[in-house]
Parts: C-alpha cells; structure tokens; sequence
C-alpha cells in the first residue's frame, strides 16, 4: 500500500486535507507522484460554495470524483505528475492526468498523457483549459481578417485569446473591468478595452466572464448577424439577457461551447484524448506562463481554497505544489 493525501470539499465552504491508502497498480495502471495541480477557478469556487445544481450533479462528475455534491466530493481535474511504477514506456515520464487534487494515484494508463519536451511541469496543468480554449475555437472558428473579442481576462478567456492570436490575420482584444488585465492581454499578443470601452469592430465575441453583465455586453459588442460563444458556467445563478433591443433586430446567434464534449465541427475525426494531446501542444508557447499567477503547497489548499471561492485570492491560475509529499 501506498500512503497519500487528497484535498475534499467536506460541506459547502470548507475543504480538508485526508489521507488514504493507495492498493499497487496492477495490469494496465499507473502509479502517479503528483508534482503540480492547478486550480480550476470558476468551476471549483461554486463547487467549494456548494452551488452546483442538483440537474448537473451528474453531468458535472470529474474524472475520478470520489463522493458527490453538494459533498463530501473529492474534486479537481488538472494535475500532472511522474509516474512511478507501470509500464516501461511511462516510467519517469511526467505525465497530465484529468485527476482531483491528490498526492499520488493510481489510474489507467490509458488515463495519462505524457507532458511533451519542452512543457514545464507546471505549465502543463493548464492543459485543461487550454483544451477547453481549443473546444471553443472549434466550436466557432475565426475567419482570416477577423477581429475577435474576448469578455472577461480570466484563465479560460486568456487561453481563447493566446490561441486565436495565433491565427493569421485575426486581431485580439481582451475585454475586462480590471485594466490591470491589459498588461497581460499584450503578453499574449492581445489588445485591451476596460469594460466601457468599445474596443471596435468585433466579428466574433466570446464570453467568458461568468458573469450576467459581461454576457449583455458581449450582446452589445457582437456584429449584426453575429455570434457570441458563452463559455461560461454560471451554476445555480439566474441570468438575465436582453433578448429584445439589438440581440433580435440584429439576427444575433447566442451558442455555449463545453468542454464535456468534442465539438460537433470535430468530433468525427478527434477524441478527447486527441483534443487533450493538442493541447499539451500548444503549451509548447512561453506566452502561457503569463497565466500563472501563484502557488501553494498542497497543505495549504483548503485555506486556499476558500480565499479564491470568496475572492480574496485574485489572479489566473493558481498551482499547488506538491514537493512537500516526496
């Protein structure tokens, strides 16, 4: 047996740190010394508050979830790690897995992708959200000569600009109430408009605000006969949108896009696993390193945790760091 630790959101809005034990991997397993996990923000923080509706509590199981919501839940789907014992072709590789936050574990080997040469292990635990950056760019691909607008400069919105700057001719802005966010959007090769700016000719905006205001105003930005892609998930929160004014005489389309599935533009020819392979890819990209704003160990996540969920712990992604568990 093998001892670790997992964080779990015991109630709503408090987690704990508890150990188990883990069995040795048989045929077809994995062990996994966890290096780095990164934490999912928006999707964690209604996860710790117990805001996860009840018609979702299925839909919205992670990968190897233990427990179920409102809690205890065992929750968290960015980690990466080495892998310990299992085949010969995985062995000593660093590795991402789709996992919750946990010192070690045990899960197929068909569950783990190796990080590529050239990805530092902790910027590999963005390969979640960039995934879901790459769904949403399939989902509603940018024309060459576009001009693509992004509301809201958080983790997923950062992703989705970083990708479809790399198209050519297409233009980037980032559109966000905090303007310290412009310094990053010009990392990533973006140009920035706070909220009551209006940053232009916009033939494709896409929300990711998670939040009622930006939506109206990725409405109010989006080209007569255009589309506003909503990536956002807003968990148990009504949201109201003026589905009058400008959004019918306009021909607007409003769409979601989600990861949970491969988009429709792709799915006959790419896997989950073939998305998630891409986006390991892509994170080849210095300019994602931008994103990463902090770090924690592991001991510390349930007070972190609950500082990010009540907002007193702002930034992009925050990692936590496991070198204490070696």
């Amino acid at each position: 047996m093998v001892d670790a630790r997992a964080y779990w959101v015991v109630e709503p809005g408090r987690g704990e740190i508890r150990p188990l034990a883990l069995p040795e991997p048989g045929a077809g397993e994995v062990l996994v010394r966890a290096l780095h996990s990164g934490i999912s923000r928006g999707t964690e923080s209604l996860v710790h508050a117990g805001r996860v509706p009840a018609s979702q509590h299925a839909t919205m199981r992670a990968p190897f979830q233990e427990g179920d919501f409102p809690g205890p839940v065992k929750y968290g789907y960015l980690g990466v790690g080495v892998v310990e014992q299992g085949p010969d072709d995985l062995r000593g590789r660093t590795v991402f897995c789709l996992h919750p936050h946990q010192s070690a574990y045990v899960v197929p080997a068909t569950a783990v992708l190796p990080v590529p040469d050239g990805v530092p292990a902790a910027r590999a635990v963005l390969a979640g959200t960039v995934e879901t950056a790459v769904n949403a760019l399939w989902d509603a691909p940018p024309l060459l000569g576009d001009h693509v607008v992004v509301v809201g400069a958080g983790l997923v919105g950062c992703c989705v600009a970083r990708l479809a700057a790399g198209v050519p001719g297409v233009r980037v802005t980032l559109v966000d109430t905090d303007p310290g966010r412009s310094e990053v959007a010009a990392a990533l090769g973006a140009g920035f408009a706070g909220a009551d700016e209006h940053p232009g000719r916009s033939d494709l905006v896409v929300h990711a605000s998670a939040t009622e205001a930006g939506l109206r105003r990725a409405l109010e930005l989006v080209e007569p006969e255009g589309t506003v892609l909503d990536l956002s998930w807003y968990g148990d929160r009504p949201v109201a949108v003026p589905l009058g004014e400008a959004f019918h005489s306009g021909r607007l389309t409003l769409r979601s896009s989600q990861v949970g599935a491969v988009a429709p533009a792709r799915r006959a020819t790419r896997s989950h696993r073939d998305r998630l392979t891409l986006a390991l890819e892509l994170l080849r990209d210095p300019a994602f390193d931008v994103l990463l704003t902090g770090s924690s160990p592991f001991g510390e996540l349930p007070a972190v945790m609950a500082r990010i969920a009540s907002g007193d712990l702002p930034g992009l992604c925050h990692t936590i760091d496991y070198s204490e568990e070696s």
